[in-house]
């Protein structure tokens, strides 16, 4: 029909700008629900260009064969459990991230799972007692909290000849593939949260998950389609926007934990400061994250220390441009038990210091002066 007998309602609805040799130097946001019939997106809850575009950025990074966007880092680690059969087994390990512990506890009693809680970092000791029927270990390398080291490859190693049907899954999401990928170390799986480093400025969320296995990409991509988890294009859009930094960023907070780091270390009020093993094979860098002890007695005090701080937030959140302080007791893991705490080792004299890109020496005092208060 002529555009000229077309009513104006009609005109509004159907004005079309066109998008074919507009050639724009970055990829526009494709805020649509739906692609006509002949287009190879179809629809954006099976996928999006803006999710493509991201995805293809991460698999680079990660050197993987398929990389999966979600909407958060939790639904990256729920569509993974989804792999694990029901009444199969789980192994995860002692140190991880508090509500990754609960939702693992939740799948397995949902789903009549055996879960396995094994320290991971213990080196051989624990390898003995990974059930050889497990179809799925999970774990975070550095650990959350304090920062322990779990070998990959010689993990891999082990299932290889002892359990060759075992699932090997890495939460690499505080290392990031710019410092260490587990894929190449012998994992099957890599996920990550894309709310922390990724999107880098705390105003985005997302997940990813990486794998080389083309039937784990299949499953996991049928469960995103069907269970509606994709990314939605907006978030794609600006975390790829924040990829275009992420390795200067990532320079950036290596430079200044290293700088923290050796002045924490000076304080006599601070009985422990933890910090990853840089091995220069598995991990090759690191930044942004350290965790401190300086016991229960102080600890009780925490929210004095909190408060006299001004260069750090307290909100829930962390590897951003912005300094942040946190107690795991109260914040990452108060979804656990007393009980739980315990048996991980954190108690209220922990704590969790992010370094954003404030200027070091600002931080030093900030931090003195809160110390000062909390010791007073």
């Amino acid at each position: 029909m002529p555009e000229e007998e077309l009513s104006p309602t009609t005109r509004i609805l159907r004005t079309r700008c066109e998008i074919e040799g507009a050639d724009p130097v970055v990829t526009p946001l494709f805020q649509t629900s739906a692609f006509e019939a002949s287009s190879p997106h179809f629809y954006t809850r099976k996928e999006n260009p803006n999710g493509l575009e991201i995805e293809e950025v991460i698999a680079g990074l990660e050197r993987s064969t398929h990389c999966l966007s979600v909407t958060t880092g939790m639904t990256a680690l729920l569509v993974v459990l989804g792999l694990v059969p029901t009444g199969g087994t789980l192994v995860i390990n002692t140190l991880i991230y508090g509500c990754t512990y609960r939702l693992c506890f939740r799948e397995a009693k949902k789903r009549n799972l055996k879960l396995v809680v094994l320290d991971l970092s213990a080196g051989n000791e624990s390898l003995s007692k990974i059930p050889e029927d497990a179809h799925m270990i999970l774990f975070e390398t550095p650990t959350n909290p304090f920062l322990r080291t779990i070998n990959i490859s010689s993990l891999a190693r082990w299932r290889d000849k002892h359990a060759p049907g075992m699932l090997m899954v890495v939460d690499n999401t505080w290392a990031t593939p710019l410092f260490q990928r587990p894929l190449e170390c012998g994992a099957d799986v890599s996920l990550y949260s894309a709310t922390k480093f990724f999107g880098g400025h705390s105003d985005v969320m997302g997940g990813f998950i990486t794998t080389d296995r083309d039937d784990l990409h299949e499953e996991m991509s049928a469960e995103r389609f069907y269970g509606g988890m994709i990314l939605a294009p907006h978030s794609a859009w600006l975390i790829r926007r924040s990829m275009q930094t992420f390795s200067l960023r990532m320079r950036e907070h290596e430079r200044v934990t290293t700088e923290m780091h050796e002045f924490l270390e000076s304080l006599s009020c601070i009985q422990s400061v933890y910090a990853p093993e840089i091995d220069g094979t598995q991990l090759t860098g690191y930044g942004c994250i350290l965790f401190i002890e300086i016991g229960d007695e102080l600890g009780q005090r925490y929210q004095l220390f909190r408060d006299a701080l001004t260069l750090f937030s307290s909100g829930t959140g962390m590897a951003c441009v912005t300094s942040m302080v946190a107690q795991p007791c109260t914040g990452s893991h108060a979804s656990l038990t007393e009980d739980e705490k315990a048996a991980m080792g954190i108690g209220k004299g922990l704590i969790r210091l992010c370094f954003g890109f404030e200027d070091p020496n600002d931080l030093k005092r900030d931090l003195t002066n809160a110390f000062r208060v909390l010791q007073s």
